[in-house]
């Protein structure tokens, strides 16, 4: 036997009606729960029957989380009330990320050995120790890997 749609509208018999708001609250609440447990998630769950008792599910507070809907509420109004200041926010850190880019690349450029007209002796030499500096690095790390690999190709032989 299978259950069968019931036309959702308002149950005319008083107990009837009781009886499915008693049955449906405990499954929302169980529902509340599962959410909870699954996802891990703050949740709160607020049900005033007919004659004006209330009845809540709440892992934590309930004071709790309607503070905290309140203050993302009063937020979410702010930026809609003040757009422009977002926008320029984000213009200002458009321009800066976008500066320090071009800066990048002309530091880039400048260890690839182009654009060096600009600079001095002094700078020269910084450039130089940078890149000697690195060289040896990378020299470090290509003998280690070799070492590495010709220890993998002996044992592998054996």
């Amino acid at each position: 036997m299978t259950r069968q749609k019931i036309e959702i509208k308002k149950i005319v018999n008083p107990s009837a009606r009781q009886v499915t708001f008693s049955k449906r609250r405990r499954g929302l609440f169980k529902k509340a729960q599962e959410l909870f447990t699954i996802c891990d998630v703050e949740i709160a769950v607020i049900v005033f029957s007919t004659t004006g008792k209330l009845f809540e599910y709440c892992r934590s507070s309930v004071k709790h989380i309607i503070e905290r809907y309140h203050s993302v509420q009063s937020q979410r109004a702010y930026k809609l009330s003040h757009p422009y200041l977002e926008l320029k926010l984000e213009s200002s850190t458009y321009a800066m990320l976008s500066m320090e880019m071009a800066e990048k690349t002309h530091e880039l450029r400048q260890m690839k050995g182009e654009d060096l007209q600009g600079l001095d002796i002094e700078q020269l030499k910084q450039l130089e120790n940078a890149l000697q500096g690195g060289l040896s690095r990378v020299l470090e790390i290509k003998g280690d890997r070799l070492v590495k690999e010709i220890e993998a190709l002996t044992n592998k032989g054996s």
